[in-house]
């Protein structure tokens, strides 16, 4: 897809820019914790600044209702550090305040606005956000807007759809680095093999609905890899309940029709935890009154072999409760046999980034995402509202 990036804008100076970027962090007891977005959006910010534009953040943190919803006030402070420069926090987004502070600003400054989500308006779906406050404030007060954030790309709200279709939209460094390397899975390598893991099944499960017949195989873990093996007839046991609790059998009949096929490769045997130890157990085992947090070692040497014929190779979510020193072996060889194929990898979601820091360094994978539902709605091929915004402007100026 073609996009417009800063190396399209030739003079920034004294310019307003607004920049949408995502920083939207775990939070433990109150605190953020630190992580890989916020540190990527320095990049863009430190280059808007230097070119001595005045440029203002806008972004969100959590969803109402939920624990995590907060104010962005800490995310200012980590933003400084990583910038190295000083980012003022704004407990405003289109009242007084915000525009007293947009109006006093000079070149280079950078300041922070509140949590968008704290603005119905940002929590709504709608048709057309023209008429929306947040819109008409902020297409009146800048020259130009900067998406710089694939992993909310695929929203439809008044941040990404309703200010892409009334302002001057380009891609912000990060977004232009994700775009760039999802281009490379155009022309794709075969084989081409998933490894789905992690607590998520329903998103991965639309997506193996979605690229099945462009698949060579998909080796599972975790929720998923259970799920499978239910939908094959096996009883679990133990985990039976927890599933069953949080509604995922719900997704068994969607996925009898895939396991039936060649393609899907389910665990040979699995880590269960008896009496805070790791025992393995092959499929003919089952049911077990214990509780499966990994792949066995026979899944793993079988998964290592099938990686080594690969050529691309798209990870999400971990094969086990890597957390628990017991049971992070079948992530960790899994991400070693990845790295040693030296095939084309693809990694996206919060815990698989933080477990490909823990055992192989994201620098060994060819693409680290920051995105976790965008990465998977784009690989789905559906149409992302930020990109189609992206586009529209690139057209508009014959790039």
């Amino acid at each position: 897809m073609k996009f417009l990036t800063l190396d399209n804008i030739r003079d920034l100076r004294g310019r307003k820019v607004l920049v949408r970027i995502d920083v939207n962090s775990p939070i433990l007891k109150g605190k953020i914790q630190d992580n890989e977005r916020i540190k990527e959006h320095a990049r863009t910010i430190n280059e808007l600044s230097r070119k001595r534009a005045r440029v203002v953040l806008i972004s969100h943190q959590g969803r109402k209702g939920q624990s995590d919803f907060m104010s962005l006030r800490q995310h200012s402070r980590i933003l400084s550090r990583y910038t190295r420069r000083k980012v003022k926090f704004v407990e405003d987004i289109i009242g007084k305040k915000a525009i007293d502070e947009i109006k006093a600003m000079k070149d280079s400054d950078v300041i922070l606005l509140e949590n968008l989500r704290y603005l119905d308006e940002e929590n709504l779906e709608m048709m057309n956000y023209d008429n929306t406050k947040l819109v008409n404030f902020f297409k009146d007060w800048f020259d130009l807007y900067i998406l710089d954030a694939f992993s909310v790309s695929h929203r439809n709200s008044a941040s990404i759809t309703g200010l892409g279709n009334n302002m001057i939209t380009i891609a912000g460094r990060v977004m232009e680095k994700e775009l760039n390397n999802l281009n490379k899975l155009e022309d794709y390598e075969r084989p081409f093999i998933f490894v789905f893991g992690g607590d998520k099944p329903d998103d991965v499960i639309k997506l193996i609905e979605a690229r099945y017949d462009n698949i060579d195989y998909i080796l599972t873990g975790g929720i998923l890899a259970e799920l499978c093996l239910m939908a094959r007839g096996y009883k679990l046991g133990a985990k039976e309940e927890y599933i069953r609790k949080n509604g995922y059998d719900k997704m068994i009949p969607i996925l009898k029709k895939y396991v039936a096929g060649n393609k899907i490769i389910i665990p040979y045997d699995l880590a269960f935890e008896k009496n805070n130890k790791r025992i393995e157990l092959s499929l003919k085992y089952l049911p077990s009154k214990y509780l499966s947090y990994d792949i066995g070692e026979i899944t793993i040497t079988n998964y290592k072999s099938i990686i080594s014929k690969a050529k691309t190779i798209y990870l999400k979510g971990p094969l086990g409760h890597y957390e628990k020193k017991n049971f992070e072996r079948g992530t960790k060889e899994i991400l070693k046999a990845v790295v040693k194929s030296k095939v084309f990898s693809i990694v996206g979601g919060g815990h698989s980034l933080d477990a490909v820091e823990r055992y192989v360094g994201k620098r060994k994978i060819s693409y680290v995402s920051l995105a976790g539902g965008a990465l998977l709605e784009y690989m789905a091929g559906k149409k992302l509202p930020g990109l189609i915004v992206l586009e529209m402007w690139a057209r508009r100026f014959d790039l």
